[in-house]
């Protein structure tokens, strides 16, 4: 089980409620309860904490990989505002 260092969850912060987040194993907890009056719970995938509000998951989860990594290898960011003068300076 990888060990969240203590000062990133000091600074982390649930995306929901804004609360601090606490490691209860294999996942980060809300300090606070939710809208639903529960406490949220945020998935650790190889060390890395899932901050993704419950309503997203099944939509990340599908997205194809060059998705998460913001376009296709070699192919400008059209999303990103100066993403044509990034790839094409030089």
């Amino acid at each position: 089980m990888p060990k969240i260092s203590p000062e990133l969850l000091s600074v982390l912060r649930c995306p929901v409620t804004g609360s601090p987040l606490v490691q209860d194993g294999e996942e980060l907890v809300t300090a606070d309860a939710g809208p639903a009056g529960v406490k949220l719970r945020y998935a650790i995938e190889d060390g890395i904490p899932l901050l993704l509000p419950p309503e997203l998951l099944p939509a990340a989860a599908a997205a194809p990989a060059f998705q998460h990594d913001g376009g296709q290898p070699g192919q400008p960011d059209a999303g990103h505002p100066d993403a044509e003068s990034r790839h094409t300076a030089g």
